[in-house]
């Protein structure tokens, strides 16, 4: 499986939001767009703390080096 980039996810999550709130949706189509934009917003939480944890290496790696 293809790991989608941040971007994309943030797209799809953006892109489901805009369908819920447009109010077109049945309630069955509102909770799968609900749910797709979940899963994308818990990778672009995880791909956020992955980075945060990377920056904070290479920081303290500087530290350790000056």
């Amino acid at each position: 499986m293809n790991k989608m980039s941040f971007e994309d996810n943030l797209e799809i999550l953006n892109q489901m939001s805009e369908k819920i709130r447009s109010g077109n949706l049945t309630l069955e189509e509102s909770l799968k767009c609900y749910k797709e934009g979940m899963e994308s917003y818990k990778e672009c939480m995880k791909m956020l703390e992955e980075t945060k944890l990377e920056i904070e290496k290479v920081i303290g790696g500087d530290e350790q080096d000056g």
